[in-house]
């Protein structure tokens, strides 16, 4: 580990020496693919530093114990070792998880899908609350909403909701999201003050390039018809509304929610690629993680990555067996302490699997 820490810490002084001259700042596409290389390894070879640094103290604190003959003086050496060779095992295992393989689509921003399942109004006002749940996280990290295609409820719940989150590492916190989420509570259209359970599902797809997955025009059917609201009511009297259909695999998408169909097809497009990316990676390798067809399931009551539990205040994750007696909060977008917990059970698990 420590010659392959070292190739990377020589390649990091080689990208820093480059992006200092002139020929490379005038070319901007190669002073581009410089900087990021750069400040790709940079975490890692800082923290490489710190370990080196570490370990040199406590080879110095080694060197000055055999040579003090004080009683005081050795004991706080002896303290310092302890503290040093302690720091030195915790900077080891950071190590080890900064040279686990990055997923190459944690970058990417990403499109998400919300769909009510079991529990009729009940879920689709639960959906409803996802959805602000996200919006609010976003808002917090400063990453941006853009709803791309919408159903709701005459009662204001969301029967399927799509929609972009764009911004830095998007996906390396969302991708932990897909799948079914229960909620056990009183609704509002319960007269009777029983507790009900309810489902909904939430996918999360890397946005995909052009360059990715290529799309052939003719291997689509492209429909138009006017967008509508709640009930069917008509919002718009033109034909602004795009559904696209991709015969080889029967994808379909639909988009609304621009004025403008040719914004319409454009967003349509964009997450008929995410579909299909999805979709050649699952059948590259059918026990990936994160497939489509994996992350939102059945939309049964039985399927479920999490439980919000409204007369308890609390969420559980049942992937990593986490319970949080912080609904309201959760619910207002404070999720970092979930997905935290859940990046950090994916790399030990990933780091069993190496050593």
């Amino acid at each position: 580990m420590l010659s392959k820490l070292q190739n990377i810490a020589d390649k990091y002084n080689e990208l820093t020496q480059l992006l200092s001259q002139p020929e490379i700042i005038a070319d901007q596409n190669q002073y581009q693919k410089y900087a990021k290389a750069h400040s790709d390894l940079a975490p890692l070879v800082e923290k490489y530093r710190e370990y080196t640094d570490t370990v040199q103290q406590i080879e110095d604190a080694h060197e000055m114990l055999q040579e003090e003959q004080e009683s005081e003086f050795k004991e706080m050496l002896e303290q310092e070792l302890s503290d040093q060779q302690e720091r030195k095992t915790v900077l080891e295992q950071e190590l080890k998880i900064l040279l686990l393989p990055r997923d190459p689509d944690d970058d990417k921003s990403v499109i998400m899908e919300i769909r009510a399942g079991t529990g009729g109004d009940e879920a689709a006002l639960f959906a409803n609350d996802l959805f602000r749940m996200y919006s609010r996280y976003a808002e917090m990290r400063g990453w941006k909403i853009d709803i791309m295609d919408s159903h709701y409820t005459d009662i204001g719940g969301i029967k399927e909701l799509t929609f972009e989150v764009d911004g830095v590492g998007v996906y390396s916190r969302l991708k932990y999201e897909s799948g079914v989420h229960r909620v056990q509570r009183i609704p509002v259209t319960e007269s009777g003050g029983r507790i009900h359970t309810s489902a909904a599902t939430v996918a999360v797809l890397p946005e995909a390039e052009e360059v990715e997955v290529d799309i052939d025009p003719n291997e689509i059917r492209i429909d138009v018809y006017c967008a509508s609201g709640p009930g069917g009511q008509c919002v718009n009297t033109t034909q602004s509304a795009v559904r696209i259909t991709h015969v080889p695999t029967g994808l379909v998408v639909t988009c609304q929610d621009e004025k403008s169909q040719h914004k319409n097809k454009a967003k349509a497009l964009r997450v008929l690629r995410a579909r299909l990316k999805d979709v050649l990676e699952a059948e590259q390798n059918a026990e990936m993680a994160g497939t489509r067809k994996s992350q939102i399931g059945t939309g049964d009551r039985s399927e479920r990555i999490r439980t919000y539990n409204f007369p308890q205040g609390r969420v559980s994750d049942h992937r990593i067996n986490l319970t949080l007696h912080k609904l309201d909060s959760i619910l207002q977008g404070q999720m970092d302490e979930i997905i935290d917990a859940l990046i950090l059970n994916d790399q030990t698990e990933r780091l069993k699997k190496v050593e």
